[in-house]
């Protein structure tokens, strides 16, 4: 038989113990709407806060992949800007000295043909000289191989070779910054000179081209990776917005009930002193 006391209110023990208990869920429910978060810090729990943390570490390091993959793609995608400008020149340039191999040309024509194709000559030297970007140039003589990021701790890359469209160099052969058509003998021998280079130039393309395709692929795929990544860090540490909404109106009303309960049980005492009147 419960024991009427003025000293011990077991009632109101219990009543400010479930008071106490709603409050502190409440308090976790309203932290988790502020937030979006169930898990925001370690108190909330240890093991999956590292875990989530660790994986945004992992998250964020891909951002500079990402930049260092954009920033090479755009030095290979200036340097393909160049070699395609160096081989519509060759093209025309092949067209000079084959009209100049006729032995029908005077001198006069022969000399504006040869003027011509110096004019091309000289402007593939001014376009592989300003093939530049961030610094680097990957075609001009001794240009830049590019070496991008290619995962988040640093311990792999993605390169692309560099491809010397400099007159003189490996893909020109023997076009160089003195060649000339002009007479019928240097224009008859240009013609296969030229040849060689437009086909070296287009193999150098070839190869910018496949490192340009390498690196946009290897982008999309670490864009692709990233967003798995948060996703996954969102459903070890995110909130159910939803559920905590309910949980929230459900936990206001239990409060208000425990208060109530509180107010009953703290009137108990005084209906002792009926006993006494």
């Amino acid at each position: 038989m419960p024991m009427n006391s003025v000293n011990t209110n077991v009632g109101a023990m219990v009543a400010l113990q479930n008071l106490a208990a709603t409050q502190n869920d409440l308090s976790v429910t309203q932290a988790r709407i502020n937030t979006g978060l169930k898990i925001s810090s370690a108190k909330d729990n240890g093991a999956i806060w590292a875990i989530a943390q660790n994986q945004r570490s992992t998250s964020q390091s891909l951002n500079a992949v990402k930049d260092s993959l954009q920033r090479a793609s755009s030095t290979v995608d200036v340097a393909l800007s160049a070699g395609e400008s160096v081989s519509d020149l060759l093209l025309q340039m092949k067209e000079k000295a084959l009209a100049a191999s006729d032995v029908t040309l005077d001198t006069n024509s022969r000399t504006a043909l040869n003027d011509d194709f110096k004019s091309l000559r000289d402007q593939i030297a001014k376009v592989v000289a300003n093939a530049d970007f961030n610094g680097a140039n990957m075609v001009k003589s001794s240009g830049s191989q590019i070496q991008a990021l290619a995962n988040a701790d640093g311990s792999s890359v993605i390169s692309v070779a560099a491809q010397d469209l400099s007159l003189g160099g490996s893909a020109m052969g023997s076009l160089a910054a003195t060649s000339s058509i002009g007479t019928q003998t240097l224009a008859s021998g240009m013609i296969a000179t030229v040849d060689s280079a437009i086909t070296a130039v287009s193999s150098s393309l070839a190869k910018l081209g496949t490192g340009s395709k390498a690196l946009q692929s290897h982008l999309t795929f670490v864009g692709k990776l990233q967003d798995t990544l948060d996703a996954g860090i969102g459903n070890l540490v995110d909130a159910d917005l939803a559920k905590e909404s309910a949980k929230l109106q459900a936990l206001q009303t239990k409060q208000q009930l425990g208060i109530q309960a509180l107010a009953i049980a703290n009137q108990s005492s005084s209906v002792l002193l009926s006993l006494f009147r």
